[in-house]
């Protein structure tokens, strides 16, 4: 008979239907599903989150290296390069020589007599030894150790102006990374009485020893500073009431037909090859070009500021 079975576990169907426990939310939460699959490097345990983790320590390793070489001093090797250095009166804290280096070279006489003169610690190393401080590199029996350039803030360099009485004028280097081009723009800064040079803090060369040499002292007489994020400074210098002036190849403005060097002014040049960042040329106010002959490519990143800065020079005088 229906509803009277004797199976174990069986039960009524009739009768009225009682009330049922809830679940909670737990029903509700299973059927909305766990949203969208994170992407693999986002995985815990996913060999592309593996290796995403082993990138960003890398990249953080390099940029510990990279403080701790800008932190420490460096060598400047080489006898031409140490006495061009010491003849410019650079910042050096020693003078390296060999033990039989060839006492007899002159530049050597002449390197250890500028040192004695400044009160240099001359100090003698054996081969073996200075090949180990200089990681192999050549370098002639002779090393000057130079301290970490110690960098303005880019607001100094409009107290600089201000002091000075004369229409704020700065360099702002965008990207470049030959110490060579970042010294002779230095060295034409100073010449055109500028008042300082902006670098960027990453991606670009900083006051290395070769930095130094090739400003012929001048940056111990021009502040260098460096600048955390360069389009922020740039609109930082814009709010101080400075033109921004970029230079580059496709510029909107021939540098002759440029009328506003005479007053404040931040001249932008570009990286080597690359030019100006996007970044950059989009916080300038105007882009100005220099006329060439078309069948040069394109000036030398220090040659194009030198001519720059000369045009300033002028209008100003």
């Amino acid at each position: 008979m229906a509803g009277n079975s004797q199976r174990r576990g069986a039960r009524s169907s009739a009768g009225k239907k009682g009330a049922t426990g809830g679940t909670g939310g737990k029903g509700r939460r299973a059927l909305a599903g766990r949203g969208a699959t994170p992407p693999a490097e986002m995985r815990p345990g996913h060999p592309a989150q593996r290796r995403a983790a082993a990138d960003a320590r890398q990249r953080a390793d390099r940029a510990r290296a990279r403080q701790r070489a800008e932190e420490s001093p460096e060598l400047l090797l080489g006898r031409n390069p140490v006495v061009e250095a010491l003849r410019a009166e650079i910042p050096a804290t020693a003078l390296y020589v060999v033990t039989d280096s060839g006492r007899t070279d002159e530049r050597i006489t002449e390197a250890l007599t500028l040192a004695t003169d400044r009160g240099l610690p001359l100090l003698e190393v054996g081969k073996a030894e200075f090949d180990r401080m200089s990681n192999g590199a050549l370098h002639q029996g002779i090393g000057l150790q130079v301290p970490p350039y110690q960098y303005a803030h880019p607001d100094d360099l409009l107290q600089a102006a201000r002091d000075s009485g004369r229409p704020p004028l700065i360099v702002a280097m965008d990207g470049v990374t030959d110490p060579r081009n970042l010294g002779a723009v230095v060295r034409s800064a100073a010449a055109f009485d500028a008042h300082g040079v902006v670098v960027p803090q990453r991606r670009a060369v900083g006051m290395t020893a070769s930095a130094w040499r090739t400003s012929a002292g001048a940056a111990a007489r021009l502040r260098v500073a460096r600048a955390v994020n360069l389009a922020r400074t740039l609109a930082s210098y814009q709010n101080a009431g400075l033109q921004t002036v970029g230079l580059a190849g496709d510029g909107d403005v021939d540098l002759h037909d440029y009328d506003g060097f005479a007053d404040p002014v931040a001249l932008v040049v570009g990286a080597e090859g690359t030019g100006l960042s996007r970044l950059v040329r989009e916080k300038c106010d105007v882009v100005v070009r220099i006329p060439i002959a078309k069948a040069t490519e394109s000036l030398n990143v220090s040659v194009a500021a030198g001519i720059a800065l000369y045009a300033a020079g002028a209008a100003r005088r």
